[in-house]
C-alpha cells in the first residue's frame, strides 16, 4: 500500500471515529448536549482536527442523518421483498418504519427534527421522501383501476405518513422508559383502518 492510500485510509478511519463518537455521545447525553469539543475529547484529537473533516456541527449532523436514511431504506426494502400484496406492503412498510424509529431513536429524531432543529433543511429531499414514495406506490397498486388522481394519491400518502409520524412523535416525547408495544398495536389498527378506508373509496369511485 502506497503513502497516498495509507493517508486516505487514515482519513476515513478518523472520520468514522468522529461519527462513532458523536453517536455514542448522543446515546448517552442526547442531541442537545452534543458539541465538537466533546467529540474531540472522546477521540483524543484537538478540535481543529474535527474541523478538517466537518465545517461545523451542522455538517456533521447532516452526515449522520444521511446514515440514518440509508439504514431506513434497507429496512423498507426488506419489508417490500417480504410483501405479497399492496395491502400487505402498506402494513409491512409502516411496521418497518415504526420499528426503525424506536430501534434507532437518535437517528429518527435527527432525520425528522424531533426535539432538535433539523440539520438538513433543503438538502435531503430525495432521502426524506423515501418512505412517502414507497407507500404512494403501494396505494397506486391498491388502486389497480387507477381511479385516484396523482393529487389524491399524494394527499392520502401525506395523510398516512402524518398519522404514523405523529404517533411516533407522541411516544418519543414521552418518558423513554414507557413500553411502546401498546402504541404499536394502535399503529397497526390505524393502518388496517386506513386500508379499509382506501377500499371504500375505491368501491365508490
Amino acid at each position: 500500500m502506497g503513502i497516498s492510500e495509507r493517508r486516505l485510509r487514515h482519513r476515513e478511519e478518523v472520520k468514522a471515529s468522529i461519527l462513532h463518537a458523536a453517536k455514542h455521545l448522543v446515546k448517552m447525553e442526547g442531541w442537545q448536549a452534543l458539541s465538537i469539543r466533546k467529540i474531540a475529547d472522546v477521540i483524543e484529537y484537538s478540535v481543529p482536527v474535527i474541523y478538517e473533516y466537518f465545517d461545523n456541527k451542522e455538517a456533521l449532523l447532516f452526515e449522520l442523518s444521511l446514515e440514518g436514511f440509508h439504514l431506513l431504506k434497507k429496512d423498507l426494502d426488506t419489508a417490500l421483498v417480504s410483501s405479497a400484496t399492496p395491502e400487505e406492503q402498506l402494513k409491512k412498510l409502516a411496521g418497518a418504519y415504526w420499528d426503525f424509529a424506536f430501534k434507532n431513536r437518535e437517528y429518527y429524531q435527527l432525520m425528522y427534527g424531533i426535539g432538535i432543529p433539523c440539520s438538513s433543511t433543503g438538502k435531503l429531499k430525495p432521502e426524506l421522501n423515501i418512505f412517502g414514495r414507497l407507500i404512494g406506490n403501494s396505494m397506486k397498486d391498491i388502486d389497480s383501476q387507477q381511479k385516484m388522481s396523482e393529487h389524491e394519491i399524494d394527499f392520502r400518502t401525506s395523510l398516512l405518513w402524518c398519522m404514523l409520524h405523529g404517533l411516533i412523535s407522541i411516544v418519543m416525547m414521552r418518558n423513554p422508559d414507557v413500553d411502546y408495544k401498546l402504541d404499536k398495536e394502535v399503529m397497526e389498527e390505524s393502518i388496517s383502518a386506513f386500508i379499509a378506508y382506501l377500499r371504500v373509496l375505491h368501491s365508490l369511485s
